[in-house]
């Protein structure tokens, strides 16, 4: 490929971390096969609101945003207003796509992406999907319909798409270092025994109420003592709160927050305890984590349950229903599972469904450039 040419690509994707970190993953991609054969300018769209701009210095790439919102749950005022915020953002975003004129919009879902891809597809730009979870979201269901391709997370998710037969099932891009982390470094923040089992809880970065209360209960109760250890993530929301509660107990692990070093963190778990999220799903199973997973009930479509008994399928982890957390110790059903022949078969299956495909991250990247080289050739035969 002719060096002096040059590609523009906009993400369209956030809220929250599922659906940023593999815009990050996919971009970031791009740019290491990409270097030195085609200039490469990326950029991001997103929202105050979300994730990406409170990560707007770390990102790496230009930022720009846009005013839109999802409908809440709850019956407010904002709902009212959501059919203007709605036309505002579709203005934004043509004026944004008209500005950079990009060659290709790669939408990855969260309430931010929607206006970008419909203004994209109306003005004839190539738009591409990602989809992370086992039911696609309202974004990736509309805009499949103009896609040029569209990558999914789950092989359940290609029932909901209209354009099957732009459908790609890769599995979910997870960033670079998820894989590579060190248990030493962990061993010693962390200050956990190397010779004990781990099991790491895990609630995302807002944390999940229901879960830290389950292990709250759990450690109160003690019946698990002495056969493991816990890394406990609670989530920014919950930590001065478990924290209180858990300062008088004794008990062998680490609490905190959220950890930037999330790879470290991964390399120290032997079990993790843990929602369904798409991306958390990706994660574990990239780091070879067998797992008990408590989907969270109110997602849409139910999708966290889809997510989890996709994993479940193929017996690389358990599901437990949330409602069933006041009926079990839930430490301590994770510690009868390590001395059990089923935590062995966990282990080999999350390890066989991680050496069975070549990384999401690798055929995403490498399919955009096969439509980027596509459509160069195109324009050059012009």
């Amino acid at each position: 490929m002719n060096a002096t040419l040059s590609v523009r690509i906009l993400f369209a994707g956030g809220g929250t971390g599922g659906h940023l970190y593999p815009a990050i993953a996919i971009a970031n991609r791009l740019t290491e096969l990409l270097k030195g054969s085609m200039q490469v300018d990326i950029a991001f769209v997103g929202t105050k609101r979300g994730l990406e701009y409170r990560l707007k210095d770390e990102l790496g790439y230009p930022l720009h945003l846009i005013n839109m919102r999802g409908i809440t749950r709850s019956l407010t005022i904002i709902n009212l207003l959501v059919p203007f915020i709605i036309i505002l953002a579709l203005l934004q975003s043509a004026m944004l796509l008209k500005r950079l004129r990009p060659d290709l919009v790669v939408g990855t879902g969260g309430y931010v992406s929607w206006p970008v891809l419909k203004m994209a597809a109306t003005l004839g730009i190539i738009t591409v999907l990602q989809e992370q979870n086992s039911y696609p979201g309202i974004a990736t269901r509309s805009g499949a319909r103009k896609a040029k391709r569209i990558y999914l997370g789950f092989e359940d998710a290609k029932a909901f798409i209209e354009r099957k037969a732009q459908t790609v099932v890769t599995g979910n891009p997870v960033r670079a270092e998820i894989g590579t982390g060190s248990k030493s470094k962990a061993v010693a923040q962390f200050k956990l025994d190397p010779n004990k089992k781990t099991i790491l809880v895990l609630g995302g970065s807002q944390g999940a109420r229901a879960i830290n209360n389950a292990v709250i209960k759990s450690l109160e109760a003690r019946l698990w003592a002495g056969d493991a250890q816990i890394l406990w993530q609670t989530g920014k929301r919950d930590y001065k709160d478990v924290k209180a509660k858990v300062s008088e107990l004794l008990w062998d692990g680490a609490l905190f927050p959220y950890a930037n070093n999330v790879q470290d963190v991964y390399a120290a778990a032997d079990l993790a305890i843990a929602r369904a999220g798409a991306l958390t799903l990706a994660e574990l199973t990239a780091c070879g984590i067998p797992s008990m997973l408590i989907p969270f009930p109110f997602a849409a479509g139910d999708h966290q349950k889809k997510n989890a008994e996709s994993l479940s399928s193929r017996q690389a982890a358990i599901v437990i229903d949330e409602n069933k957390l006041s009926e079990i110790d839930i430490l301590s059903e994770a510690v009868k599972l390590f001395h059990t022949p089923r935590f062995t078969e966990m282990k080999n299956a999350v390890t066989k469904l991680t050496a069975e495909r070549k990384p999401a991250v690798d055929i995403i990247a490498e399919d955009i450039i096969s439509i980027i080289k596509e459509t160069k050739q195109v324009e050059s035969a012009h």
